[in-house]
């Protein structure tokens, strides 16, 4: 789902999460919003997992949550960052939690085997949106569900459109709309997605300080075709000025569209005929649309 020169490079992103392990917390004031919103909608679901994987963990907090939250099950940490995964030990002192570095797009964990995957804005650092949900599928439990959020197209709208007045290079990884994150879903053979959008605005007194906080969270530049130099000075004033039309009561948004999502684990055939289920089109996805 990527263009040329808007591919993602692996080594790169986990590079840079490693080394913003240590400074994650501090800064992803967002990250943790989304993510116990996403714990919270679990209220919503009459449901007993017997094993629960937080995939994309970051420090752990959702694993260390989810185990609290349902105290018999299995609970695994998966994270493709070891820095990260140091972090989320660190902080479970109990050792409740299993830990597992491993790629997104390729789980050393049995088929079926999953009754939660457990997601929070992992999905926007994989370059390939159907590999990802083909291998959760394979993991997943039929009847086990997937619970996700990840980016919208709108995310981080003021900086990219800064950026583009001031070079030609990439310099906002691209994300899925919608529309093809369902899309995506259909083709994995997950049946009953419910996707909905909220949106949030972060606010700075200028925007190196928004580029301090995404540095800091690990969300840098992944993209191939991101400069390989220093950026220049007067490119940086390009960027500053141009976001400076933005500023309203003094200060400067940065817009995060975010989109939630889950959907149930494909079931067999001979299960969907006695249930009356066989598939599910696009156009019947549910959605909800929200600011805040």
């Amino acid at each position: 789902m990527s263009n040329q020169g808007h591919q993602l490079d692996a080594a790169a992103i986990r590079r840079h999460h490693d080394r913003a392990s240590a400074t994650y917390d501090e800064s992803a004031v967002l990250q943790a919003r989304v993510r116990q919103q996403l714990i919270d909608r679990l209220d919503w679901i009459a449901f007993e997992p017997a094993f629960i994987v937080d995939l994309g963990c970051g420090t752990g907090h959702a694993a260390r949550a989810l185990g609290a939250r349902w105290p018999g099950a299995r609970v695994m940490a998966v994270d493709f960052a070891a820095g990260m995964l140091r972090e989320a030990a660190r902080h479970d002192e109990a050792m409740r939690c299993e830990r597992l570095c491993a790629d997104a797009l390729e789980l050393p964990l049995p088929e079926a085997s999953v009754d939660l995957m457990f997601s929070n804005l992992m999905l926007p650092w994989c370059d390939d949106l159907d590999a990802a949900f083909a291998e959760i599928a394979r993991v997943l439990q039929p009847r086990g569900l997937l619970t996700f959020t990840t980016f919208g197209p709108d995310t981080l709208i003021e900086l990219n459109e800064a950026w583009h007045e001031a070079d030609d290079y990439t310099h906002i990884i691209p994300f899925a709309d919608m529309h093809d994150i369902g899309d995506g879903l259909i083709r994995a053979g997950f049946v009953e997605p419910v996707l909905d959008v909220l949106r949030y605005t972060l606010t700075y007194p200028d925007v190196l300080a928004l580029m301090r906080d995404l540095k800091a969270i690990g969300a840098r530049n992944a993209t191939t075709g991101r400069p390989r130099g220093l950026t220049g000075r007067q490119t940086l004033r390009t960027v500053e000025k141009t976001y400076e039309r933005h500023r309203h009561e003094g200060k400067l948004p940065a817009t995060y569209e975010v989109i939630f999502g889950q959907a149930w684990g494909a079931i067999g055939r001979s299960d969907a005929e006695q249930d009356g289920e066989f598939s599910i089109p696009v156009s019947a996805i549910r959605r909800r649309g929200k600011s805040l």
